[in-house]
């Protein structure tokens, strides 16, 4: 296998469905590089969150890069921030909202993919704003929410 390299303006991005409130910017899957883990950042809109969702047979595991949140997991819920883990043993139900004043921005990485990247890209595709792409190029002004 070659190497694959890819900026921002390369991701695929989708919301899962309309009313979703976060969205997943497929950074590496088996369709994008013939791997078997996916790679994505996951946006979530301000107020946004995911549904409360497992893996049957995957290890999930969340890197914030931007905002801070909830994460949940089998009933106990932690505060999340830039520069925080969230690591989903399989079978786990699991979720995180933002709670910032800004947009949350979580690098997730699944292994093995377990269905999700066909999940996502099943979804509606949408792209990356101006305020994605500053955030993904380390080009955003930092701010005392980060």
């Amino acid at each position: 296998m070659i190497p694959v390299i890819k900026s921002p303006k390369d991701y695929q991005v989708y919301r899962i469905s309309p009313d979703a409130t976060n969205r997943l910017a497929i950074v590496f899957d088996r369709a994008s590089a013939d791997v078997s883990p996916i790679v994505c950042v996951e946006i979530f809109d301000v107020g946004g969150r995911q549904p409360p969702n497992r893996h049957q047979s995957a290890v999930e595991m969340f890197f914030i890069l931007k905002g801070e949140g909830l994460a949940h997991c089998e009933g106990k819920t932690v505060p999340i921030q830039a520069g925080d883990s969230f690591l989903v043993p399989p079978t786990d139900i699991h979720f995180i909202e933002n709670t910032g004043l800004g947009r949350l921005y979580a690098l997730s990485i699944m292994v093995p993919n377990d269905h999700f990247a066909e999940l996502i890209r099943s979804g509606i595709k949408v792209e990356l704003d101006e305020e994605d792409l500053a955030v993904l190029r380390r080009t955003a002004t930092p701010s005392f929410t980060d």
